[in-house]
């Protein structure tokens, strides 16, 4: 059941993660969101959105520990901190 709860919360981070980027794309960007993405990798700023997109998770997390559901809360942190970890492959390769 633990294991259940906790891929719940990583889930759920990936998909604010996600809907976190593309709403800072949407909003910010003159471009569609794919000639943003292009432009983003052809720039090296891939990371950069990822990193923008990840300010979800933050509201994901909290509302988690708020209700006193700390295994989800504690896969939002695990999502969060591989979107780190794929921020800083973009950023050194």
């Amino acid at each position: 059941m633990n294991k259940k709860e906790v891929l719940i919360g990583f889930i759920i981070g990936l998909i604010a993660n996600t809907t976190g980027t593309l709403l800072y794309i949407i909003i910010f960007s003159k471009l569609s969101i794919i000639e943003t993405y292009k432009v983003a990798v052809s720039e090296g700023h891939v990371g950069s959105l990822l990193a923008l997109g990840a300010i979800l998770n933050l509201a994901a997390f909290f509302g988690f520990l708020k209700i006193k559901r700390d295994l989800r809360a504690k896969g939002v942190l695990i999502a969060t901190l591989m979107t780190a970890l794929l921020i800083m492959y973009y950023k050194v390769f």
